[in-house]
């Protein structure tokens, strides 16, 4: 009994530890909240117990194994809410309004009071719920795989290899760096399958990577403040502002552009009634281009700080817009467009086509990075910001955001601005 006692605090200790743990990313409205299983230090400490022949204590183990005092969801609760649940300062409906629980959304439960209400907290929120709005123990558990995403970050190793198969010996597609974060696709018994990027041409770039070297988190989205939903809309309303008025000034100087050649056209036109002599000189004057109409004066890191105002948006496979959603070739190609440079439209073309070509080693704020497929192939681009960080429309899973420059090998660096 004491054996049974130990292992049931045991396990009731590291179910404490795997609560939910804040997390820094974003995605749309909402931030997101992470459970790590934790299985394995488990595991052993069962193996143990088992190995003793106490019939009993291995009965009970396995009563244990179907309770909710297992789950790493047992202090957990998703929201089953139609839309969101009010997340109110005090257990009443009377009361302040602190935040929203959206659906889909975890919150870790504090305490469980009489009655229908429990307190609970997810991300900067703090307050009281319904508890009839919400998923508990092995209820959420079952909603993981439908609201919640399993993210693998780099560990033990300064740079993985991101294998074609499941396989020492496949094929290298890929190295990326201690620390950096990608989507889970797929788990397996040694193996995970994830997300590397989405190019401009429909495509999911992925590949594996053994388990020993990256710890998963399943992460789920959190509550949002009424402070936090309030700052999401005006950083929103920024970014519309900032892309509304770069199109503005853009007309602008595409109208004092048509006002130049009219005027041109208009001198043209007066200097060979003047002088037939003059005709054929006046012509060429009517058709010579705007100096302005195919080149830009802004610095790339302007360019670069303008670009960071829409991390967090959406990645769109074949979009242009900076606010509705834009893959990697047509997030910078929007950008540069707004400052009057004209790029392709795809990225294997940006590669060979943009500006022109400069050392790594000599990357600045504004400069295009590409990287390639495992054939070879221009399949994705960043812009540089400085200090070794990119901002890209990443993958359909995570949007437009903010990364190491080498997180994939890169293929090369081109430079826009003159």
């Amino acid at each position: 009994m004491k054996k049974y006692q130990a292992l049931k605090s045991a396990i009731i200790a590291v179910s404490a530890l795997m609560l939910l743990s804040a997390s820094k990313d974003k995605a749309y409205a909402e931030e997101l909240t992470s459970v790590e299983y934790g299985v394995a230090g488990i595991s052993k400490t069962l193996g143990d117990v088992y190995s003793c022949g106490d019939n009993e204590v291995s009965d009970k183990i396995t009563e244990l194994f179907n309770s909710e005092i297992y789950s790493p969801f047992s202090n957990l609760g998703v929201s089953v809410a139609s839309s969101y649940v009010n997340v109110r300062s005090q257990p009443s409906t009377e009361i302040d309004v602190v935040g929203k629980l959206y659906n889909g959304c975890a919150a870790e439960i504090l305490e469980r009071l009489e009655g229908d209400w429990v307190k609970i907290v997810s991300g900067d929120v703090e307050g009281y719920i319904a508890s009839n709005y919400l998923a508990i123990g092995k209820e959420a558990e079952k909603l993981a795989d439908e609201y919640a995403e399993k993210y693998a970050t780099v560990v033990g190793t300064p740079t993985l290899r991101v294998r074609e198969e499941q396989s020492i010996e496949s094929k290298t597609l890929e190295l990326i760096p201690l620390g950096e974060r990608f989507p889970v696709v797929k788990e397996y018994d040694e193996w995970v399958e994830i997300l590397i990027s989405s190019d401009d041409m429909g495509n999911d770039f992925t590949g594996f990577v053994h388990k020993d070297y990256v710890d998963i988190e399943v992460i789920f989205k959190k509550a949002i403040s009424i402070e936090e939903e309030q700052r999401i809309i005006r950083q929103q309303r920024e970014a519309e502002r900032a892309e509304a008025e770069r199109l503005q000034r853009l007309a602008e100087e595409e109208e004092r552009r048509r006002q130049d050649q009219a005027r041109r056209q208009e001198e043209a036109r007066r200097a060979a009634e003047e002088s037939k002599k003059n005709n054929q000189e006046s012509k060429k004057e009517d058709n010579k281009p705007s100096s302005s109409s195919s080149t830009g004066s802004s610095s790339g890191k302007e360019i670069a700080n303008y670009a960071q105002k829409f991390v967090g948006n959406r990645y769109v496979w074949g979009g242009t817009s900076l606010t509705k959603g834009a893959d990697c070739s047509g997030f910078v190609y929007t950008i540069y467009k707004q400052y009057g440079y004209k790029l392709d439209r795809v990225s294997r073309d940006q590669a060979r086509t943009a500006g022109r070509k400069v050392n790594l080693s000599d990357r600045q704020p504004g400069d295009l990075i590409f990287y390639t497929n495992s054939s070879g192939t221009v399949n994705h681009v960043a812009m540089y910001i400085g200090n070794d960080k990119i901002v890209h429309a990443a993958s359909t899973r995570q949007g437009i955001i903010i990364s190491q420059y080498n997180y994939r090998k890169v293929y090369c660096v081109r430079r826009v601005v003159n």
